[in-house]
């Protein structure tokens, strides 16, 4: 009886380490302009999307729009500006929440940094993947995520009038995505 009682209880516990690191993975470092850290970005493949969870510091307070541009280069003395447009898998679309034609693959949520900088957030978007083709942020040149001055409007094109980009850090893949198995027939 113990040993029926030991095994269920393993059996409700959460998934072993190896079980939850089959699905893809990425996570991104940030830092400010002047080189300084302001913490991570991590991104999990979940049913019908990607989670990202951010866990920021050192923010100035209030808003900050939040975008994955087309190429992973977040180089300070540029502004970040080397990152290119916000990343779109799709052709003719529209920087936006609200614009005609939008969102951009790239496009996510306003966040909040509180009176003391912090920015602890999750967000779910179905715009990319982590894992491999078309809808692969992972290309020959990656992408970034930036994080603005301000909260984008959702609609102001290209960037939604959030001002300078004050954070970067380059998405890195930790856990490539599973292999599909081959149909036979």
């Amino acid at each position: 009886m113990t040993r029926a009682l030991a095994i269920l209880a393993l059996l409700l516990l959460p998934l072993p380490a190896w079980a939850a690191a089959q699905k893809a993975h990425a996570v991104a470092r940030l830092a400010g302009l002047d080189g300084k850290p302001l913490g991570t970005a991590d991104f999990a493949a979940v049913n019908r999307g990607v989670l990202i969870t951010l866990d920021l510091h050192d923010l100035p307070p209030g808003p900050h729009a939040v975008h994955l541009h087309v190429s992973g280069n977040c180089d300070a003395k540029s502004g970040f500006t080397r990152a290119g447009p916000i990343l779109s898998l799709v052709p003719g679309k529209s920087h936006g929440y609200l614009a005609e034609g939008g969102p951009e693959a790239g496009d996510l949520p306003n966040q909040w940094a509180d009176d003391q900088g912090r920015l602890h957030a999750s967000m779910v978007t179905n715009g990319f993947g982590l894992g491999n083709g078309k809808r692969s942020i992972f290309d020959r040149d990656g992408v970034a995520i930036i994080i603005d001055q301000r909260g984008g409007d959702y609609r102001t094109q290209p960037l939604g009038n959030a001002g300078n980009r004050i954070g970067c850090g380059v998405v890195m893949r930790t856990v490539g995505p599973k292999s599909r198995k081959k149909k036979h027939g």
